[in-house]
C-alpha cells in the first residue's frame, strides 16, 4: 500500500499540524506502509518531501502568514502527475489551494482520496480580527468541504466535537474518529510520583503551553491573575512561541509591575524533555485555547499526574480530557478561570486526589492504536473504490 501524504509545510517546526503529519508519517512507515510526500521545501530543515513544490506568496497576506510560523506552495502539475502516478491513495492534510487543485487533477485520474480534518475555518481569521464572522467562515466551510473534503472518499477527524461541526456543514463522505495520536509515556500508574511543586516557600507552579497565537487564548490566563487570591503566590510559566509573544510579555510585565503578581511570568520554547520536567513541578495545568481541534499537547502534560483546567467551547475538543467539571471553564472567561485556579489549590488533597486519575490515561491515545485504525481506513477506501 503506498500512501501519498499531501501538505503545504510538512516540516516547519512550531506548527501543530506539521508536527502531526510527521509523526503520522514516521509511525506509518514503522508499521510497513511506503509513504512519500508531496509539499514544500523549508530551507532551514534538512528533511526534504519526495515531492517538491516551490514557494507561492499569498496575496496581501504573505507577511502576516509567515509570522504565523506557515508558508504556501504553488501547484506544479508535472508533480502532481509522477506524485500521484505513484500512490495507491492520496492523504490530504489541509483543504487549501494546493489540495483543491491535487482534489480535481485526482479525481480526473480516479484513484482513492482520503483527508484528514486538522482545522477549523476560525483558525485561519483570528489574526485579522474575523474569528467569529459568521459569513466568511461559512464561505470558507463551503470552499472547503466541496474543493477537497467531498471529493474524497473517506475522512479522519480527530474528536467527536470536530465531527459533529463537520456534520452540521453535511459534508458526503464517511467521517471516522481517529486520534491523531501521542506517544505515551511508559511505566505510568497509581503508584506513580504526582506532579507537585513542593515548594518550601509556599508558591505554586501554573504551567501552560501552546503557540504564542490569539485562539490559544493565553490572554485570559493572564487576566485570571487579576482575579486569584493565590496570584502572588503563583508562578506562571507559560510555554510556547509564536506571532503575539511580544503581546503576551507586554501583558505579563504589566501584571509584575503593578504588584498583582510577585514573580516574573516564565516564557519561552521547550522541547518535550524540557516540557516534562516543568510538567513534574507543577501544580496545574492550564489550557485556554477557544478554537481546538484536538489539543494532545493537553494530554502530554496531564497524562503524568497534572490536574488541568480546560476551556469549554463550541470549537474546542480539549475539554474532553477534564475528568471533572472543576476542570472545565468557560472559554474567555478569566474570573472563572481564576475560581477554578483557587478552587484546587485551596483542596491539596483533593487536587492529589484527582492527579492520580490523570496518571497514564494518554494510553486511551497510544499513537500506535491510531495508526492500526488508520491503516484499517486506508486498506477499507482501497476495498471500497476498486472492489474486494
Amino acid at each position: 500500500m503506498k500512501i501519498l501524504y499531501v501538505v503545504n509545510n510538512c516540516y516547519v517546526k512550531g506548527n501543530g499540524l506539521s508536527a502531526a503529519a510527521q509523526r503520522t508519517i514516521a509511525y506509518l512507515k514503522e508499521a510497513g506502509i511506503d509513504v512519500r510526500v508531496l509539499s514544500g521545501v523549508e530551507p532551514t530543515v534538512d528533511t526534504v518531501p519526495e515531492y517538491k513544490l516551490k514557494p507561492w506568496k499569498f496575496p496581501i497576506f504573505d507577511g502576516l502568514i509567515h509570522r504565523q510560523g506557515y508558508s504556501f506552495f504553488a501547484s506544479d502539475y508535472e508533480v502532481f502527475r509522477e506524485a500521484v502516478d505513484w500512490a495507491d491513495i492520496i492523504h490530504m492534510e489541509e483543504p487549501f489551494q494546493l489540495e483543491r487543485n491535487l482534489a480535481s487533477y485526482v479525481k480526473k485520474v480516479g484513484k482513492p482520496m482520503t483527508a484528514t480534518y486538522h482545522l477549523h475555518t476560525q483558525n485561519l481569521f483570528h489574526s485579522i480580527h474575523l474569528t467569529w464572522d459568521k459569513l466568511i467562515n461559512a464561505a470558507c466551510m463551503i470552499l472547503w468541504r466541496n474543493g477537497v473534503y467531498n471529493k474524497c472518499d473517506m475522512l479522519q477527524v480527530p474528536t467527536e466535537n470536530a465531527k459533529e461541526n463537520m456534520l452540521r456543514w453535511h459534508f458526503k463522505p464517511e467521517i471516522r474518529v481517529i486520534s491523531n495520536g501521542m506517544i505515551p509515556h511508559e511505566g505510568l500508574d497509581s503508584n506513580s510520583p504526582i506532579c507537585a511543586s513542593d515548594d518550601p516557600e509556599g508558591t505554586f507552579t501554573i504551567v501552560s503551553t501552546g503557540r504564542y497565537s490569539v485562539e490559544k487564548d493565553q490572554v485570559t490566563l493572564l487576566k485570571a491573575m487579576r482575579y486569584s487570591k493565590f496570584a502572588k503566590r503563583i508562578r506562571l510559566i507559560i510555554a510556547g512561541r509564536g506571532p503575539i509573544e511580544k503581546t503576551l510579555k507586554k501583558k505579563a510585565d504589566a501584571l509584575y509591575r503593578k504588584g498583582i503578581i510577585s514573580y516574573p511570568v516564565e516564557f519561552g520554547f521547550h522541547d518535550l524533555d524540557e516540557l516534562e520536567a516543568i510538567y513534574r513541578k507543577s501544580d496545574l495545568y492550564i489550557h485556554c485555547a477557544t478554537i481546538e481541534v484536538e489539543g494532545l499537547s493537553c494530554m502530554e502534560a496531564i497524562e503524568l499526574g497534572l490536574v488541568p483546567i480546560i476551556a469549554t467551547g463550541k470549537y474546542t475538543a480539549t475539554s474532553q480530557f477534564a475528568l471533572s467539571d472543576r476542570s472545565r471553564y468557560r472559554a474567555r472567561n478569566e474570573r472563572e478561570l481564576a475560581s477554578r485556579i483557587d478552587w484546587w489549590l485551596e483542596h491539596d488533597q483533593e487536587r492529589r486526589t484527582e492527579a492520580r486519575k490523570y496518571l497514564g490515561m494518554g494510553k486511551e491515545y497510544d499513537i500506535h492504536k491510531s495508526i492500526d485504525k488508520l491503516i484499517q481506513m486506508y486498506e477499507d477506501v482501497l476495498k471500497q473504490h476498486y472492489g474486494s
